[in-house]
């Protein structure tokens, strides 16, 4: 068994380190409040290669696996930029492109995606559904060899960044059956899709969007996979998603404890460091520990995902919890060895709570992370 990390992943780390940190928090930050994107890292990591790591090479990606897209998102975590369409773009829309798509439609996609040149959104979330899939009620039905899609979508990310959305709808509804769900890819100047901004207490250049779908056209050649095969689409990119997602949250604990460590080993109250203080030390020591078991959980599930083993699925809902949990004692911890520091704006670390902490609501919720494992890795009745 080991550890370590292959060559080309050390490779990597620092190969998009060193193009974070010519970036950095402050950076991230001005987008945040100028309400712009952050489009130039973005494209300049696209354009080193590293948004496509994980897409094949056949299509102009790295052809590696969610283990090397992790490593890209933990290390800009990591130098104070979570980038969120990671998590979606390539990680979800890009793993099912790959593996459903046909070769028309990956031709289309998956080299603009792995360049950074162009942008995917994905669109699962309903209002009335929540995490449960089998109630959405967006439906496409069928106009001649087209279809046409009705329904809303809710907490979609980056729409206004994307030059399309996957559409996850309704495609049948069996008698006494769940009902059958199918995959569209959508464009978003698309004719009767109408977006409008969430305002979100969430410091992130990405926006939220509530989608509307009027009578919306797509053509037989927007049908992603088999029609009513959706969900077992879906599940393939959903596992990635929280892969990503758990990497980003590690990625911003790392920096949140860099921060406080190289504050409390240079601020000076009573003749000392506070650093010296248990008090201080101590919160930071433990926030450290924990976000060490995430990581290697996350490259468990990584690992897992990328050799196709049956267990991914528990270990990325695993991953996904212990990093964000880990992440929010991480920032908070930060935060309170910062002092009334710790919420200056100059200091870059209060205004990552946000987004800290809506990593321990999606892509999935702790609770229904805590009913996965209770059901399939415990054997307990479900629960619902």
């Amino acid at each position: 068994m080991d550890f370590a990390e292959t060559a080309e992943q050390a490779m990597l780390r620092e190969a998009v380190g060193k193009i974070a940190a010519r970036y950095g928090h402050d950076y991230f930050h001005a987008k945040v409040e100028s309400g712009g994107h952050s489009t130039e890292l973005w494209q300049e990591v696209g354009s080193a290669g590293f948004i496509g790591v994980s897409i094949p090479e056949q299509y102009g990606g790295g052809g590696m696996g969610i283990g090397e897209l992790a490593v890209v998102a933990e290390e800009l975590a990591a130098h104070g930029c979570p980038l969120m369409l990671l998590m979606v773009s390539p990680a979800v829309c890009g793993t099912i492109l790959a593996r459903f798509g046909t070769p028309e439609q990956r031709g289309r996609w998956l080299p603009g995606l792995a360049a950074g040149e162009r942008k995917m959104a994905f669109a699962i979330t309903e209002p009335d559904a929540g995490s449960n899939s089998h109630r959405l009620a967006t439906v496409a039905t069928r106009d001649g060899d087209a279809w046409r899609i009705r329904g809303a979508k809710h907490f979609i990310s980056g729409v206004d960044e994307a030059d399309a959305v996957l559409v996850v709808a309704r495609t049948g509804d069996p008698a006494g059956g769940r009902g059958r769900l199918s995959l569209f890819i959508v464009d978003t100047d698309a004719p009767g899709l109408e977006r409008t901004v969430i305002p979100m207490e969430i410091a992130a250049p990405e926006k939220q969007f509530l989608l509307f779908f009027d009578d919306v056209a797509v053509p037989p050649e927007g049908l992603l996979g088999a029609e009513g095969d959706g969900l077992r689409q879906v599940f393939q990119g959903l596992n990635p998603e929280r892969i990503i997602g758990a990497a980003g949250a590690n990625g911003i604990a790392r920096y949140a404890l860099a921060k406080a460590a190289g504050y409390a080993a240079q601020r000076r109250v009573w003749g000392g460091p506070i650093g010296a203080h248990q008090g201080i030390s101590h919160p930071l020591a433990s926030a450290k520990i924990e976000v060490e078991l995430a990581r290697l959980a996350t490259q468990k599930a990584a690992w897992a995902h990328d050799q196709g083993r049956p267990d991914a699925g528990e270990a990325a809902n695993m991953a996904k919890y212990a990093a964000a949990e880990a992440a929010l004692h991480a920032v908070d911890a930060a935060i309170q060895a910062h002092g009334g520091n710790g919420f200056a704006t100059e200091y870059g670390l209060a205004d990552l709570w946000g987004m800290t902490r809506v990593l321990r609501t999606a892509p999935v919720s702790r609770e229904m992370i805590l009913n996965f494992v209770a059901e399939h890795s415990l054997g307990l009745p479900r629960s619902y």
